[in-house]
């Protein structure tokens, strides 16, 4: 008879020889203990495997059954009945693609629910994990257990971090049945993918709004988590189950001394790179120009040229101008200023007044200052990256874009954190662009995607970052 155990993560099957074809495709045989291994989530596809061909004994799973019930049971919305359909079809197994603010959560509650065995959520940070753990015990009324921010409580029902998660699933990945991944595009990352392979939940879920990954990581979502089973875009839930919103570009000049100096910063940083033959059409072109700039003398000088022409385009004196007039525009609504950096963070925080959350904010300190937000007491937040995912403000309606990287997702969370509907609302998301610099590039880069209408690339000397 064969014996299947769990060990750090990984399956040592007992009982097959070396050289059995039998599992040839999901185990490899260890000299070192002469017993087949396999990573622990082929779990599931080694027990169909070997059902019905050979005996077994089945010692890997700890997992429990759990009796959850949810306290106040609400209806699925059409769609959130839909993704839920389609992931019990797909084997209890796959990733749903919801916009932010669509009840991704509400989706995981019912997994869990249809499952009844012990589950674990994983999420990128403390803010959602602890978002998590106040919903799931609300709804249950059952403690639900949390490994991160010095937590060390494990339930039945317990949320962790991807960080914790991964330092625990060697050691407990045999104990859940199901697996949540939030926000699961991090899931592909080196230092994160252990939460899915030390696992050997045979039940596996995936929440995001956008899985796409530059690079190319998504792909190994389907291996992690099983394939898209659901999906759905903002613009097809909007004005019913999101907030109705306008999107709206505004390109500002810079002031003459400024462009002047842009101008110059620019054009020194692309003549070295041009100089070394550094080529920004390719997706390797910003690491050509590390290495070029990391070999010459004259690279430091470069570097710190296309540093300020960042600068000067991100955080100029219009801009600032322009964001002040937003807010006097929007007085009286609950409104988030995004940055690319903390140092224009802090600027506009000190230039009006504003509160600052960046992740040098205290946790005590930033609790605070979202529930003065959510109160109305603290109308204006000012944020680098802290606000794009995940964190829950539905009162918010206006977001301004100060500055921001090329990536989709990051614009499409920034939108997201606007949609939550409320009776009337017309939320409102404000780009604001340095006219006449990249810019132009990097918002083009942004906006390709169905929510903003699929703005093509920019093209010519703005394509250099």
């Amino acid at each position: 008879m064969l014996t299947i155990g769990f060990s750090d993560g990984t399956l040592l099957i007992d009982g097959l020889e070396e050289g059995d074809p039998l599992l040839a495709e999901l185990a490899v045989w260890d000299s070192r203990v002469r017993r087949h291994r396999a990573q622990a989530m082929r779990y599931a596809a080694i027990l169909r495997a070997l059902h019905g061909k050979v005996e077994y004994h089945d010692g890997a799973r700890a997992y429990v059954e759990v009796s959850a019930v949810e306290r106040e049971p609400r209806a699925l919305r059409p769609y959130q009945q839909a993704a839920l359909q389609a992931w019990e079809d797909g084997k209890r197994r796959g990733v749903v693609v919801l916009p932010t603010g669509a009840g991704k959560s509400y989706v995981a509650l019912r997994a869990i629910l249809a499952c009844q065995r012990s589950a674990l959520v994983l999420a990128p940070t403390i803010d959602l994990v602890q978002q998590w753990v106040a919903d799931l015990s609300g709804r249950l009324g059952i403690p639900v257990g949390q490994y991160g921010g010095g937590e060390k409580d494990r339930q039945p029902i317990t949320v962790a971090t991807y960080d914790s998660g991964a330092l625990i699933m060697p050691r407990l990945g045999d104990r859940f049945g199901l697996i949540v991944f939030d926000e699961c595009h991090h899931l592909p990352a080196t230092a994160t993918s252990v939460c899915a392979t030390a696992c050997l939940a045979p039940f596996r879920l995936g929440l995001t709004a956008t899985p796409e990954r530059t690079d190319g990581g998504h792909g190994l979502l389907d291996d992690y988590i099983g394939p898209i089973v659901f999906r759905t875009e903002i613009d097809q839930l909007e004005g019913r189950f999101l907030a109705n919103y306008q999107a709206e570009l505004i390109h500002v000049p810079l002031d003459a001394e400024e462009h002047e100096a842009y101008q110059a910063a620019r054009a020194e940083y692309l003549t070295f790179a041009r100089r070394c033959g550094v080529d920004f059409s390719r997706p390797d072109g910003w690491q050509q120009f590390l290495s070029a700039a990391g070999r010459d003398a004259k690279g430091r000088a470069a570097l710190r040229a296309h540093a300020e022409q960042k600068r000067l385009s991100r955080a100029s004196r219009a801009k600032l101008r322009a964001v002040w007039q937003l807010l006097r525009d929007h007085a009286g609504e609950r409104c988030i200023v995004f940055t690319d950096d903390n140092d224009t963070a802090y600027r506009i925080g000190a230039t009006m007044v504003l509160p600052v959350l960046t992740h040098h904010t205290r946790p005590a300190e930033r609790a605070w200052m979202l529930a003065s937000f959510r109160d109305g007491s603290l109308p204006v937040l000012v944020t680098s990256r802290v606000l794009n995912e995940g964190v829950d403000v539905p009162e918010a309606s206006v977001g301004i874009v100060v500055s921001g990287t090329g990536s989709v997702r990051e614009h499409v969370q920034r939108l997201g954190r606007i949609l939550r509907p409320q009776p009337g609302k017309v939320a409102m998301l404000y780009e604001l662009l340095s006219a006449g610099t990249a810019e132009q590039w990097t918002s083009d880069r942004r906006r390709r995607h169905s929510a903003f209408g699929e703005i093509p690339f920019g093209e010519g000397d703005d394509a250099a970052p």
